[in-house]
């Protein structure tokens, strides 16, 4: 089997900053070595950019130019690889650095993994917007790769939309998602969990003003993510829940370690997730693995994410993004009908049965490397 070298962000494993773009990092690189693949890992900063959390914790682009330290990091690790060597880079450090690796690409067989592309238009207020855009950085780097690995159909297309790619050459690796018990929950349906690092893409003032929609019921809300990416934003929300007289309702507990997170999934009875843009939505199979229905907007991939049970219907409610009295009526019907409660959760278990492994991504992955890698055998296949 092939040696493969790949160049993840440096935080990768750090538990203070969980993200779907590096848990799916760290499931392909143990899943490649598993296939029996050799991977050399290195680690380098992430520019300026954030990671995986969207528009609104610097993840979206600011600027045309590249963060010095980062590409002078990158270009240091790229000259320890040997000429000929298959590299998968995260697109988080790759997109952003063509000075280094459009030239690399001549001794190197370069394959970018994007989780969200960075020319990905912005409109104001965070949300996310599907018009023409790009940025000429990344269309530098992924046109001079030998292969382009998204990690959902919406991000292939978005890709194929930005830039003049070869589509032979951009493939797809949703992620997939681990083994679960099924949540308890409780009878009433009253316990709401939303996972996301607090910052302004992920919706949680829209949460708040549904919330504030069914004050007159009960229910309690657990918001799990990082609170030190934006403080300001944290602490506007904070005052939000104030003024709409449910903070006592609405609990933000930061980061949760996997033991935690997983108590909370156990205990919880539905998904609430008003992010404005999502490219897959790993949280939304992590509650099917559970089988928790889901209340979300319907954005990016997020609804590919969601899917469908075996009758064809959906384990949860979509609303249009930005929509606050939807959301808050998509939260209303399900406390209050527990005939609508019963369904979901019934849908929610079947689609738990047709969730895909981590074993389907990786060995996606891998038959991508195995291409470049042997770019003669491909040809012949």
């Amino acid at each position: 089997m092939t040696d493969l070298h790949f160049v993840v962000p440096d935080a990768i494993d750090d538990p203070h900053r969980p993200s779907g773009g590096n848990l799916y990092d760290r499931r392909v690189s143990a899943g490649l070595s598993a296939l029996g693949w050799t991977v050399v890992e290195h680690r380098v900063p992430g520019p300026a950019l954030g990671r995986g959390h969207g528009p609104g914790s610097g993840s979206g682009p600011e600027s045309s130019r590249e963060p010095e330290s980062a590409s002078a990091a990158l270009q240091r690790e790229l000259t320890t690889i040997p000429t000929g060597s298959v590299v998968l880079l995260d697109g988080l450090i790759a997109s952003g650095s063509p000075s280094v690796l459009v030239p690399a690409a001549a001794r190197l067989r370069l394959v970018v993994l994007v989780h969200l592309p960075l020319g990905h238009a912005w409109s104001a207020g965070s949300a996310w917007s599907d018009g023409p855009s790009g940025d000429p950085r990344e269309s530098r780097v992924l046109t001079a790769a030998a292969a382009v690995i998204a990690t959902s159909g919406w991000t292939r297309r978005r890709l194929l939309e930005l830039y003049p790619l070869d589509p032979a050459r951009v493939h797809v690796a949703e992620p997939g998602v681990d083994p679960a018990p099924l949540g308890l929950g409780t009878p009433a349906g009253s316990a709401l969990l939303c996972v996301a690092a607090v910052t302004p893409d992920k919706g949680h003032d829209l949460l708040l003003a549904a919330l504030a929609t069914v004050a007159d019921l009960p229910w309690q809300c657990t918001c799990a993510g990082a609170l030190d990416l934006d403080p300001g934003w944290v602490e506007h929300l904070r005052h939000l829940s104030r003024r709409a007289g449910i903070a006592d309702r609405v609990h933000f507990v930061g980061p949760l370690p996997c033991p935690d997170l997983d108590r909370a999934y156990a205990a919880a009875d539905v998904l609430v997730h008003a992010s404005s843009g999502e490219t897959y939505a790993m949280v939304v199979t992590e509650a099917l693995a559970r089988g928790l229905p889901v209340i979300a907007t319907s954005v990016g991939g997020l609804p590919k994410a969601l899917g469908q049970a075996s009758g064809g219907d959906r384990p949860g409610l979509l609303v249009p993004a930005g929509d606050s009295e939807l959301f808050g009526a998509a939260v209303r019907s399900w406390l209050v009908d527990d005939g609508l409660r019963q369904e979901l959760r019934a849908r929610a278990r079947a689609r738990r049965g047709t969730l895909s492994g981590w074993s389907a991504t990786t060995r996606s992955i891998a038959e991508v490397l195995d291409r470049v890698a042997h770019p003669g055998r491909a040809a012949h296949s």
